[in-house]
Parts: structure tokens; sequence; C-alpha cells
């Protein structure tokens, strides 16, 4: 899903109506006065491409390539006006969410996946090595998830244009503030051969409820292990691996 802008509607306009549309997408940063950021992806051409759309003052907004050699580096300010190809960036791009967003795909009230989003923004942004590519992990729950209840998008999240339809569909939850409020009873467990931060599992170890979905008690891996055949270890087992993480402190 893009902004799908009127033809009239200026670049500011509509990287104002971006940020207020898609506020899963927003990441506030506490440097500098608290700038607001979001990271979009764009697929002009059929490649797709990364770029960070920074709110740094009421009156500017900063679109930059997601890796700094690429060479986008524009300023949008009101009643300026921007080149075309900027301007098609802006409103045919879309909002990548939040790096460090939790969310589920729910199947009939129940959470059945979480989708662990990453996508972490160079700081400072001329740093040589760019950060990798945002990306989102899709982990079922392991034991008794079935294919059909997995989403449709699971072999490449940003892949699907109607990712946000499924946020407005209810079909794809924030679970942060539920898992937030858990109280140790979610966690983090890092893969064992540490490959990168990206890797590893959830375990859930009491049913955790919302008004409107209930997230299960159980482990939560990547659907490349499930697909393989591989079993995840115990819950116990994995809680007692070194670098076990308490999820509702990260999030909070």
């Amino acid at each position: 899903m893009t902004i799908h802008a009127p033809s009239d509607t200026t670049s500011f306009d509509a990287c104002l109506r971006l940020f207020e549309r898609y506020p899963l997408a927003v990441t506030r940063h506490c440097a500098d006065g608290g700038y607001l950021s979001m990271v979009l992806l764009n697929r002009a051409a059929g490649q797709a491409g990364f770029f960070v759309l920074t709110q740094a003052r009421d009156d500017l907004f900063v679109i930059r390539s997601w890796n700094r050699h690429d060479g986008v580096d524009q300023g949008i300010r009101p009643g300026e006006p921007v080149g075309g190809p900027i301007h098609q960036l802006i409103t045919g791009s879309m909002p990548v969410p939040r790096d460090g967003a939790l969310l589920g795909w729910v199947t009939h009230r129940q959470v059945t996946v979480m989708l662990a989003v990453y996508a972490r923004q160079q700081e400072p942004w001329d740093a040589p090595v760019p950060v990798p590519i945002p990306d989102i992990r899709v982990m079922p729950m392991a034991g008794t998830t079935e294919l059909l209840h997995w989403p449709p998008f699971t072999a490449g999240p940003l892949d699907d244009g109607r990712l946000w339809e499924y946020v407005e569909w209810g079909e794809i939850v924030d679970i942060g503030l539920l898992v937030a409020r858990s109280g140790e009873r979610a966690f983090w467990v890092p893969a064992p051969d540490r490959r990168s931060a990206r890797h590893g599992c959830v375990v859930i170890t009491d049913n955790l409820v919302a008004d409107e979905y209930w997230l299960p008690a159980g482990v939560y891996v990547d659907h490349w292990t499930l697909r393989e055949g591989l079993q995840a270890p115990p819950a116990s087992e994995l809680l007692a691996l070194p670098g076990v993480t308490d999820l509702a402190r990260r999030l909070r």
C-alpha cells in the first residue's frame, strides 16, 4: 500500500500525510529535540530501494537513501517545489513498521505468528558502513500452528504491498504493548551461534490476553526452521541459554 496522494498534493503535504497515517512506522529519536523519522520502501522500475524520511522540524522534511552512497539527499519545505522523481518517491513508497516493533498475525482472535521488525537506521548518518537493510522476521508458534494459519506473505513480508491493509483489517496487530505489560512472561532467546541480533526465537510462558485477541504460550521460531522440519527445543531448555532477555523491559 502506498500513500495514493492526489496529483495536486504537494510533496510537503504528502510527507505530513505519511506521518499522520502510519504512526506504527514512525520512530522518535531522543537526540536533537526528538525528531521523527520513518523508513520507506520504493519499488520503482521493479527494484526495491529503501529510504529514510525525517521530519527534522515542523517546516522541514529530509529524504535520504538508506545507503548514503546512493545519492538521494533532498530537503522538502512547504511552498518549495521538488523534482518529479522525489515527489513520486514520497507518494509511491510503502512505509516500513518501525525498528523493534513486535506484531502479530491474528487468526480467529488468536495470534498464531509473530512478526519482528528490524529497521535500525544509520547513526550517525555518515557512518562508513551502512546497517543491514530492513527486514521482518516471520515466527510461527512451533508445534501447533498449521500452514493454513500462516500469513500469505510469510516468505517475504515486505514484498506484499498489502501489509498496511492487513493492519487496517485487524489481521496484523501491534502486540508490543501487550508484551510490555507481561512482566517476565515473554522472552527473547538469541540463536546459540549468534549469527546476528536478528536470529533467535521468542518464548511466551503464559497466555497473554488483550481485548480483541490473545497470544498463546509457546515457542515462536523463524518459519524457515519449521519448513526444514527442525524441532524447537522445549521452552525450559531455551530459557536456560545465555543471553535470554525479558521482552517486556525491551519494549517499554
